[in-house]
């Protein structure tokens, strides 16, 4: 169905930027692309945008199909599983046909009365783009301010709603990073501003209700351009956090949340590669920590008094083989969310330790997290669950009785059952001896072990995110087409432990490209697909694995789609004006430094694009991306075109009214990623 149909592309000019450095001259013929404001630019992904429609042509009837097989699987009129917090419960309701949420609450229990706190179709309107980012009631659960962003390059605004009659407060405070907290006096908020070039989250202000944004008291500024900083708020609602942090260190300050006006106190001085999170229980905090070194975290405590490290006492011990990702503490119990041989798993104990226990999961393959918990003085735990296999689950679990009960799963319209698929965990052999994990999902009527089924292959493989199996119902239109569905747990995530991210970041970033291509020679070898029905997707950092991948083997795919792809690395991490570039030289490391940029030289998609007969190739894009910039895409494409050989298809598709997350609105995205999926089944059918 989809083909190169000899249509003419887009050819970009070529204009010679001479880059420089360590006596190195690299040559960037589109380094003029880098320019939002040139109407030469906006034309170039116009006509791009134009040509993607025009050899798209022939799945236009399939992508419609599509977008309303997914939409169609979803539940229009749904609502959320109310949590209580501070004698309300508070859910959030979808309602037939409308794209944002409608936040509610309903006081005391759930028979009364619903309250809309905020209706995000009435606040968007007919914007082309429009996201709700945070949401916080006031303690005496009367004011509810809210961070909104219109544009799409997560440059929020605050406002403040009065819940008891409905009016807006005057307040108004623009151009923050959309984090904040209250304090307990109900009048004073707490929150962050970035940096307005680099978009680097940098200053913590006090505002004072009814008083101009000009007059609000900056109470920190974080120096290093390498650290970020936010605000929060302990769960026993005590203590006010400013939290600093890089890729590799943390700093928290504390202060009573009853005592906004008072000086916050320092916790623990930051040190590099020392990384602690912290929580408040009656007379302690409890600090999960690397500290000592502990690589896969333990947990500390020390009296609330006296809280610097000198101070920590073991509470939970490091484990070599369990990486120790979070924990949630109640009253009475404390719970730790774990990963073990690749999986997650929950550990209930009791505060002596006596009693613990780990909650029994049902499947061999799945993922597993701790859920909204809001309230401390309660022996219910809410934890969600789900696989490749079962829709998104939320259980409340007593941790006394060791009982669960459903409260909610995902439903899919229209009809689903989960046994007439299969999921899998099977392991492949990395260059260096590692066993890589991929996880599998297929439809057991369709698929046939003999190298005949389509088969998409997902990663990402950094930053230490773990990339989880779990369920969608917009993959079934790709499974029940007869394609397998793989996920590869690749070095740079934290699947395995905390090494497998150190193993695959820094100089080590190669691991997270060769295991890729592991994984792939497995599938192929073991017969799950072949190399002419093999697929593979990433977005931003896994789409510079996608880059990277496809220069080193462009024979392993018939297709690739290339989210918001960060692949201009070292032009990039050598540029600090660029949002994130700083605090990043901790995962991808400071090219300033030669045997970094060399490195990076070495592997960077857009520098090492070469003549090749590349794969399909889809290139998505936002053209108000603050994560990975347009022009990266962008410049990519074009150097492709100018170098590729071969009938491969090559498109870029840029959003000009969003970021890195697309679309905004549950259907708006729905069709992008119709697209997506229109373009690899279009090259197999």
């Amino acid at each position: 169905m989809l083909k190169n149909n000899h249509l003419v592309p887009p050819v970009a000019p070529k204009r010679v930027k001479q880059l420089e450095a360590h006596g190195h001259i690299r040559v960037d013929e589109y380094y003029w692309m880098n320019d939002r404001d040139n109407p030469e630019v906006i034309d170039y992904l116009n006509a791009e945008n134009h040509y993607l429609k025009s050899v798209m042509e022939p799945t236009e009837a399939l992508q419609e199909q599509l977008f309303q097989e997914m939409k169609g699987r979803i539940k229009e009129d749904d609502e959320s599983v109310p949590y209580y917090k501070n004698g309300y419960y508070y859910f959030n309701r979808y309602e037939k046909d409308k794209e944002y949420p409608i936040y509610c609450r309903k006081k005391e229990h759930l028979n009364a009365r619903e309250e809309v706190m905020l209706d995000v179709n009435e606040l968007a309107g007919d914007a082309a783009y429009f996201q709700v980012g945070s949401l916080g009631v006031s303690q005496d659960q009367r004011l509810l301010c809210y961070s909104f962003d219109a544009v799409g390059r997560r440059i929020y605004n605050l406002a403040i709603k009065n819940l008891v009659d409905g009016s807006m407060l005057p307040d108004e405070i623009e151009a923050v990073t959309g984090n904040f907290c209250w304090a307990n006096d109900n009048r004073t908020l707490f929150y962050a501003k970035q940096d307005p070039e680099t978009l680097r989250s940098y200053r913590i202000y006090r505002h004072a209700l009814g008083t101009p944004q000009e007059a609000d008291e900056l109470l920190y500024e974080e120096t290093d351009d390498t650290f970020t900083c936010h605000v929060r708020k302990s769960k026993s609602q005590q203590f006010l956090f400013i939290v600093s942090q890089s890729t590799v260190s943390t700093e928290y300050r504390v202060l009573p949340a009853d005592s906004p006006s008072e000086d916050w106190r320092l916790i623990q001085p930051r040190e590099r590669d020392l990384e602690y999170e912290v929580e408040h229980a009656e007379d302690h905090f409890y600090v999960l920590t690397n500290a000592f070194g502990a690589k896969n975290f333990q947990v500390m405590r020390a009296p609330v008094a006296t809280c610097g490290k000198e101070f920590w006492q073991e509470f939970i011990p490091h484990r070599e083989h369990v990486l120790l990702e979070g924990m949630e503490v109640f009253k009475n119990h404390l719970v730790l969310e774990e990963r073990f041989y690749g999986l997650g798993r929950l550990q209930v104990r009791s505060w002596d330790g006596i009693s613990k226990h780990y909650i029994k999961m049902d499947e061999p393959v799945y993922t597993v997290w701790i859920a909204q918990n809001a309230e401390f003085y309660t022996h219910i735990l809410r934890f969600g669950y789900n696989s490749l296999c079962t829709p998104s689950s939320i259980y409340d679990y007593d941790m006394d009785s060791q009982s669960r009960e459903l409260m909610k799963q995902q439903e899919v319209v229209g009809g689903y059952d989960a046994s007439a698929y299969r999921s899998e965990r099977c392991w492949a052999l990395a260059s260096d001896g590692t066993e890589i994990p991929i996880s599998l999902v297929y439809s057991k009527r369709l698929f046939n072990k003999n190298g005949t089924n389509p088969l998409l292959l997902y990663a990402y493989g950094s930053y230490g995110y773990s990339m989880d199996p779990t369920f969608s119902s917009s993959r079934l239109s790709l499974l029940d087409r007869g394609f397998v569905y793989a996920i590869a747990h690749i070095r740079g995530g934290q699947e395995m432990g905390r090494y497998w991210y150190e193993d695959g970041k820094m100089l080590k970033k190669k691991n997270t490209f060769t295991d890729f291509i592991a994984c792939t020679e497995f599938l192929k070898r073991e017969k799950y697909s072949a190399s002419d029905r093999m697929f593979a997707m990433g977005g931003s950092a896994g789409g510079l694995l996608m880059g990277a991948v496809i220069n080193a083997r462009p024979d392993l795919f018939k297709g690739v789609v290339a989210a918001v792809p960060f692949v201009d690395v070292v032009t990039t991490m050598l540029d600090e004006s660029i949002p994130l570039t700083t605090g990043e030289f901790d995962e991808w490391g400071n090219p300033k430094d030669k045997k970094y940029y060399d490195y990076m030289l070495s592997y960077s998609p857009y520098d090492n694009v070469g003549r090749k007969a590349y794969p399909n190739l889809l290139v998505t894009s936002g053209l108000h991306d603050s994560q990975v910039q347009y022009w990266e895409p962008t410049k990519w494409v074009a150097k492709l075109r100018d170098h590729k050989v071969g009938d491969g298809l090559l498109l870029l598709y840029t959003n000009m009214v969003a970021g890195h997350g697309g679309a905004s609105g549950r259907f708006k995205a729905l069709k992008e990623l119709a697209m997506e999926y229109a373009f690899i089944v279009g090259l197999v059918e």
